[in-house]
């Protein structure tokens, strides 16, 4: 399991969240909506720094985290976290690892 984070969505988390260096981000399942892989749950994010880190990776000296307790949602797949320019928002994709 592996976390990507493209250049567009390095720059969406730096500049519309503000994020600076020592900021962590947490990946998660949440209730209601959908990805490519589930039904009913879509992924959200906060800002906070990691504790119990199942798998993370840092850009440009933030880390970029998904929690031990959030495997369940992400066993099986890495997570490549881009950016859509006409809806002005991260996009997720799952690909089977």
């Amino acid at each position: 399991m592996k976390i990507e984070i493209t250049d567009s969505a390095k720059d969406w988390f730096e500049n519309e969240v503000g994020l600076e260096k020592g900021n962590g981000v947490r990946f998660m399942g949440k209730v209601y909506g959908k990805t490519e892989v589930h039904e009913g749950f879509s992924v959200g994010m906060e800002v906070t720094q990691p504790v119990d880190v199942l798998v993370k990776t840092t850009v440009n000296g933030v880390t970029y985290f998904i929690d031990k307790n959030d495997e369940w949602f992400f066993n099986g797949y890495d997570l490549q976290v881009s950016f859509d320019k006409k809806r002005d928002e991260p996009i997720y994709h799952f690909n089977k690892n």
